[in-house]
Order: C-alpha cells, then sequence, then structure tokens
C-alpha cells in the first residue's frame, strides 16, 4: 500500500547489544531493515488494516463529535474540552511507548479524529468563519507544518518515526489532515450540495487514482499523504450518510448506532493486529563475538 519501504532480502542479524558476560543479544529475521525499523518505528506498517481501520476512525470522529455535541447536549465547548483532555491522555501515552502499540496509537487516532472536527466545527458553528476560509487555513496550516518537518528532519517518511520529535511533527500533521478533511468535506457536500453518498464516492475515486498512480511509480511518501488527507472527508462523508436523517440524504442509521458500529469494528481489527504483532516479535538469541 501507501508508502511503503523497501526491504533487503534474506536472513541476517539486525540488532546487537553487549552483555556483561561478551555476548550479543541479537534480533534475526528475514527482512533485516525491515524488521528493524518495525521495532524502532512508534506508528504502524501501511497495510490495507491501516487503511481500514483509518478510514473508520475517521467516520467516528465525525459521528462521535455530533453525538457529545448534539445528542448528549454537552455543546461544541463542553464536547471539545472532555475530548481535547482526553486526547491529551492518549497523547502522553503514545509517547511514553518505546514502539507501535496497536491500543494506544489507535486509540490516539480515534481521540484526535474528534478533536479535528471539532476545531472545524468550533470555526464554522461558533465563530462563523466559513467553510472555504477554514478548508483554506487547514490547508495552509497542514503546508507548513510539512514544510517545517522537512527542513528540521529532512523526510516526511512515516516509516522513521523513532524519536519524539518526529513523532510530534507527525501527530500535528495528523490533527491537520483530520481538521482539513472536515472543512473540506462540508464544503463540498454542504455548502457546495454536492450531497453525502456523491461526495463519498467523489473522494473513493480520488484515492483510487492516487493509488494508481503509486503504482505506476508515484513518489510513495507524496501519495500516502494525499491519501491519508482525503481519506478524512470520505470518513467523514460516510458518517453523515449513514447516520443522518433520510430528508438530509442519509440512511438514518443515528450518530449512536453508525459511531457504536464502526468502534466494534475498529476494536476488533486492533484486537487482531495486537494479537498478530505478538505471535510476530522477534526471538532474541544470544551470539558470541
Amino acid at each position: 500500500m501507501f508508502g511503503r519501504g523497501s526491504a533487503n532480502q534474506g536472513g541476517g542479524i539486525v540488532a546487537r547489544f553487549p552483555t556483561a558476560k561478551g555476548f550479543r543479544m541479537s534480533i534475526a529475521a528475514p527482512h533485516p531493515r525491515s524488521t528493524a525499523s518495525r521495532l524502532l518505528n512508534r506508528v504502524p506498517e501501511i497495510t490495507v488494516f491501516f487503511w481500514f481501520i483509518k478510514i473508520m476512525a475517521t467516520t467516528v470522529g465525525e459521528t462521535a463529535a455530533d453525538f457529545l455535541n448534539t445528542t448528549l447536549g454537552l455543546g461544541l465547548n463542553g464536547t471539545s474540552l472532555v475530548m481535547s483532555g482526553l486526547l491529551a491522555l492518549a497523547l502522553w501515552a503514545q509517547f511514553r511507548a518505546r514502539r507501535y502499540v496497536p491500543s494506544l496509537y489507535w486509540l490516539a487516532v480515534v481521540l484526535i479524529s474528534v478533536v479535528g472536527t471539532l476545531i472545524s466545527d468550533n470555526l464554522v458553528d461558533n465563530l462563523g468563519v466559513s467553510l472555504v476560509t477554514t478548508t483554506a487555513l487547514f490547508g495552509s496550516a497542514l503546508a507548513l507544518v510539512f514544510v517545517a518537518w522537512f527542513a528540521v528532519e529532512r523526510t516526511l517518511s512515516v516509516h522513521t518515526i523513532f524519536t519524539a520529535r518526529r513523532e510530534g511533527f507527525y501527530w500535528a500533521a495528523i490533527l491537520f489532515t483530520f481538521a482539513l478533511g472536515t472543512s473540506g468535506g462540508d464544503l463540498l457536500a454542504e455548502r457546495l450540495a454536492v450531497g453525502y453518498a456523491p461526495s463519498a464516492l467523489l473522494f473513493a475515486a480520488v484515492i483510487g487514482l492516487t493509488y494508481w498512480a503509486y503504482r505506476l511509480g508515484g513518489n510513495p511518501i507524496l501519495t500516502f499523504w494525499i491519501a491519508y488527507i482525503v481519506t478524512r472527508p470520505l470518513g467523514a462523508s460516510t458518517g453523515d450518510f449513514l447516520s443522518q436523517p433520510i430528508g438530509a440524504g442519509g440512511l438514518a442509521l443515528g450518530t449512536v448506532g453508525t459511531s457504536l458500529l464502526f468502534l466494534a469494528a475498529i476494536l476488533g481489527m486492533v484486537v487482531y493486529l495486537t494479537a498478530r504483532q505478538r505471535q510476530a516479535a522477534p526471538v532474541a538469541l544470544p551470539v558470541r563475538d
């Protein structure tokens, strides 16, 4: 999938650590560089599971924000405070983790999708900023994050999130992709009156074209981030289509039903990925100098 890195073939030792008795602990794997990267990287590999959970997380971000804001009556301000606090705790746990932990990572993604949605909604609904302006604003903010990230780290690759600084840039970019996707999706579906289902189909087509460009040799980092940005309005349009009343162009599943459905699917996939990660963990072997 998008952003996939290359791996050297053949067996070998990918890491060695000195011990008091003259031995070294090594990690053996059939693909040395890819295994070492997975051990050090704090974010997941880009697989089909990544994209499925990402799209479902964006859908939950849309419907959960509406549920807390409208159904529970917390209002935008109250919902924003609660979810921002939960996101801060999730990111604190994520930054403390020394490696990728599926449950921690995807919890942070779900929460940041809600907060990104709320940032857009606050500007539009509370402050009266137009969707055109917020779309341009978040697009510019995301571009600035990418410029700063590349200027400091000389890469935008998600396969080398090894340090707290790189992870900080990563999560800042993720936040603005969600806010941008919310504003852009609402602009197309509501302001331009394209509708929820046609918007979802349009965004899916853009992702398909991006994947086609990647398969034809397009830059993997560029195609990854294009797809990542567009999956946000795809998920948001899908969430609105499922949850909104039939008279508004939706299927009337409601925000509760839609949120629970996708949260259950995300939980099932995260449990599976956690179990698979434990089964695939490399074994440390003693090797003499």
